[in-house]
């Protein structure tokens, strides 16, 4: 009998320069998700996970949760992921989180 271990956090693999990258990782930081950040440029392993993911690209952010991958996805995608796969990694939202919307234009 197999028992399948939850994920402790979310696995983003990211290049030094990437504006994605940034941007994607301080979402979710801002947002309290725990992750194990990977540099595709000093970590060949980090790299093939990418390469496995991404049709053979280098495209990142790459995220990995559960065995399921996401290339270059929006903070939203990732939320919904973590939510079906791990919802326990998800902090409960504060006040803060629809503040954005105000500012934007419709």
């Amino acid at each position: 009998m197999t028992t399948e271990t939850k994920p402790e956090a979310l696995d983003v693999y990211w290049r030094p320069g990437c504006m994605f990258c940034s941007s994607l990782k301080r979402s979710l930081k801002r947002r309290g998700v725990p992750m194990r950040l990977h540099n595709i440029w000093d970590d060949p392993e980090a790299a093939t996970v990418v390469r496995a993911a991404a049709r053979g690209n280098e495209t990142v952010p790459t995220v990995v949760i559960g065995g399921e991958a996401l290339v270059n996805p929006t903070p939203q995608a990732v939320e919904a992921l973590i939510a079906r796969i791990a919802p326990e990694l998800l902090p409960p939202r504060t006040d803060r989180a629809g503040r954005r919307k105000f500012w934007r234009r419709r």
